[in-house]
């Protein structure tokens, strides 16, 4: 189980670099045009084209984090066995519904 929780961890990872460096250049843009909240809300709704873009994120950044505190969970705590996972998998769904709420907020018309 460990070696394909690497290979999870590292693959998110890799898929969540390009879209981090994304993010943050459309923060520059935006912030570099002045542009208002009310602005950057009237070019997301009901694009889809962001809300794959954002999905995806959140999916891999949930993924990420949820092995991280996994390991997190036993090395500091000392969990082990059905408790760790149980705890970084609840974790990982909460990343994951707290990110599709915001999706939701920011995409949905």
């Amino acid at each position: 189980m460990n070696a394909r929780l690497y290979i999870l961890q590292r693959g998110s990872a890799a898929i969540m670099a390009p879209l981090v460096l994304l993010h943050i250049a459309v923060i520059f843009y935006a912030t570099h045009k002045g542009m208002s909240a009310a602005d950057i809300l009237a070019r997301t709704r009901g694009s889809v084209a962001w809300a794959v873009f954002y999905g995806v994120f959140v999916l891999a950044v949930s993924v990420h984090a949820s092995i991280g505190v996994r390991t997190i969970l036993g090395e500091w705590l000392g969990l082990r066995g059905a408790s760790r996972n149980i705890c970084a998998v609840a974790f990982g769904l909460l990343l994951l519904g707290l990110g599709l709420r915001a999706i939701a907020a920011v995409v949905l018309p």
